[in-house]
């Protein structure tokens, strides 16, 4: 999400109420924990899109201003995250050597595919780039005619990869209710289902589970008194989204604007980790948060 006039104008007051006001909440069904980000490394901010390794220890992350970084988790016995380490934040190239054009580094979702290939969406200039090595040059994906329709500041802000490579995007603001999905495979564009709106959420990231299920987290704002955040869920078939389940849903101001999820599995079944965009404001802060999936299903 790029910077929005209203966190100009009141985000100092978002972040002090979201803090104490969860404070003393109880936690949501399903909450692992929550770690705060202290001391990255320079640039640090804007975390948008997130992928961990299979065994949760590792990540790869975007920043929405054209960057990337790669780092570790350091968990305690339980599994919760205790401390995050880092290499540098690094500028993601075009499709040369240079780095992407200023106006065109909105990057806001990213997916990696079972071979390695990555594959990152972008909001403001929309279109979505391929890259065989997250250090190498980009590759455009074909722009179909549609995402040319999608309102500035509200385009593409998720991508996920299924088992098979197949490539799936969809903007973060609903249409007629529902959120358009496009789908890439064997060279072109598809539109072939569409998710369906719940209340005021904004989607802003997906990704497959190692169950195969589509998990989309999605974002409400509520003023001065912060975010709330909701992962659902869908069994994709031939005929579409089918057995809509709320992995998690947290209440207004437990956590930061969270923006990017990865899907894994540990011992104990699906783990949804997710990372905030701190919009690179002083007031917010850079927090991943894990959650059991299943625990808030309704």
């Amino acid at each position: 999400m790029r910077r929005r006039t209203f966190l100009g104008l009141s985000g100092a007051a978002v972040a002090a109420l979201s803090l104490q006001g969860s404070a003393g909440q109880v936690p949501p069904p399903g909450l692992i924990g929550s770690h705060t980000w202290r001391n990255g490394p320079k640039g640090l901010g804007g975390l948008s899109g997130l992928r961990l390794t299979q065994d949760g220890m590792g990540f790869t992350a975007i920043t929405d201003r054209g960057g990337w970084l790669r780092g570790r988790f350091d968990r305690d016995s339980s599994g919760r995250i205790t401390a995050v380490t880092s290499g540098p934040v690094t500028l993601l190239r075009a499709l040369g050597a240079s780095p992407l054009r200023k106006g065109r580094t909105d990057s806001e979702g990213l997916a990696i595919a079972p071979d390695g290939t990555l594959y990152l969406s972008f909001e403001h200039e929309v279109r979505l780039l391929r890259y065989a090595r997250i250090d190498g040059p980009a590759e455009n994906l074909p722009t179909p005619e549609a995402f040319a329709d999608l309102p500035d500041n509200e385009a593409l802000e998720a991508v996920a990869v299924d088992a098979k490579g197949v490539v799936y995007t969809l903007p973060e603001g609903p249409r007629a209710g529902v959120f358009p999905v496009w789908r890439f495979r064997g060279g072109a564009w598809d539109q072939p289902f569409a998710l369906p709106a719940r209340g005021e959420f904004m989607a802003v990231d997906a990704d497959f589970g190692p169950d195969g299920w589509f998990y989309l987290l999605e974002r409400d704002f509520h003023g001065l008194a912060g975010f709330a955040s909701r992962v659902r869920s869908f069994r994709l078939g031939r005929s579409g989204p089918r057995d809509e389940r709320i992995e998690m849903q947290s209440e207004v101001g437990r956590h930061d604007n969270l923006e990017g999820l990865s899907v894994w599995q540990d011992v104990q079944g699906v783990r949804l980790t997710m990372v905030s965009d701190d919009n690179f404001m002083f007031f917010q802060r850079t927090e991943f948060v894990e959650y059991r999936a299943g625990a808030s299903q309704v």
